[in-house]
């Protein structure tokens, strides 16, 4: 969702600030960079490209980076089952943060004017445990990076590839923390989704104040999941994924607290993306909205207007100790949806350097008057 930015871009500059050298005197230091970057917020877009008209995206260039942007990243979340049935959730995402708009002027291999955050969590349903782990490094020394030819993304050992194949949405996904691991094959079943207005979406009424944001909603998945010590419990997976990719320099407009964003795969064919930028009030902003895609890719977008959310339950983390919504009524009238969220474990929590909730979820309920289920994930950010 195009508001993980500003929350992830100050929150990856403390990492990096903990990770890099001590600070020197060199100004344009990674440590430095990073002071920088959390003294002066929001620059107004100085040296950085912006958001500011929708453009057509091209593949697999837009798959690979724009360093000339602030702030992008790659997300991918799935649900899968294994051959008897048993149910997991991942979430693997790529991060990348300009601490400057240009390269530092150092003949050190280690210099860079780019940081890089991954995040990997795997739900497991049966046992009921959650597992999520970080990778924390700079854009130097291959340590992390991305490229569009071939593709791929990579923070240490975590990445995604392309297959070579031309003009095919196919990927690699690997990743792996102390409890689980994953290694699978991703292939789009439909073509890519521009958000917002034609790839420009809007996070509030400032110019500029927007992000390249488009989704492939409907991967099919296949592969491995192994959790435990060691990996000890292996299992052939396969399911549904998406994937989400933005890029930007922008911020969040003031008042908004926070964002609710649901991506739904439902057994009619379509999916749903919808978010809620949260206001202090607890309104939706006139900025919130998203997408409902046919079966055949057809693509409607949805206003804020469109859509009713309902809470319908809360979950208590024993940790943070924050109550997060985490069962959802979500309908969309006009389009005779009325559908049920409910997460798989209460228990999803990301608490590393960045708190939000992120997890898959079943749904359930009625399309036009027949039943209709499905799965996905729910991300609650800013409780």
């Amino acid at each position: 969702m195009n508001s993980r930015l500003p929350l992830v871009a100050s929150l990856v500059a403390i990492g990096c600030a903990g990770c890099v050298p001590e600070p020197t005197d060199d100004a344009s230091s990674p440590a430095a960079m990073a002071v920088r970057y959390l003294s002066d917020g929001d620059d107004g877009g100085g040296g950085y490209a912006r958001a500011l008209q929708p453009r057509a995206f091209a593949f697999p260039e837009d798959h690979g980076s724009h360093p000339d942007f602030r702030t992008e990243w790659w997300y991918f979340t799935g649900n899968v089952f294994g051959g008897s049935g048993r149910h997991y959730g991942f979430e693997v995402t790529f991060f990348r943060v300009a601490l400057a708009p240009t390269e530092p002027e150092s003949p050190s291999a280690w210099a860079t004017n780019q940081f890089w955050m991954a995040h990997f969590a795997v739900t497991d349903t049966a046992s009921g445990r959650f597992h999520a782990a970080e990778r924390l490094t700079r854009g130097a020394l291959d340590l992390a990076g991305a490229s569009h030819a071939p593709f791929r993304v990579w923070v240490e050992d975590w990445q995604v590839e392309g297959r070579a194949d031309p003009g095919a949405e196919s990927f690699r996904l690997r990743a792996r923390g102390e409890d689980a691991e994953i290694d699978l094959e991703l292939e789009s079943l439909k073509p890519a989704v521009a958000q917002g207005d034609r790839g420009l979406d809007a996070k509030g009424p400032e110019p500029g104040n927007a992000s390249y944001y488009y989704s492939l909603p409907r991967l099919a998945v296949s592969g491995t999941v192994r959790t435990g010590e060691a990996g000890a419990e292996t299992d052939e997976v396969e399911g549904l994924a998406w994937m989400d990719r933005e890029w930007a320099t922008s911020a969040l407009s003031e008042g908004i607290a926070g964002w609710d964003w649901f991506a739904l795969q439902l057994s009619d064919g379509r999916d749903l993306m919808y978010y809620r930028l949260r206001g202090d009030d607890g309104r939706a902003s006139p900025e919130s909205g998203g997408t409902l895609v046919g079966a055949a890719g057809d693509v409607l977008r949805l206003q804020r207007s469109d859509v009713v959310l309902e809470v319908l339950d809360y979950w208590t983390s024993p940790l943070s100790n924050v109550r997060y919504p985490v069962e959802w009524r979500l309908a969309v009238p006009e389009e005779q949806l009325d559908l049920l969220i409910v997460p798989y474990i209460p228990n999803q929590e990301v608490d590393l350097s960045v708190r939000y909730w992120e997890g898959a979820v079943s749904v359930s309920g009625s399309a036009g008057g027949h039943p209709v289920g499905g799965n996905g994930y729910l991300e609650l950010a800013g409780y």
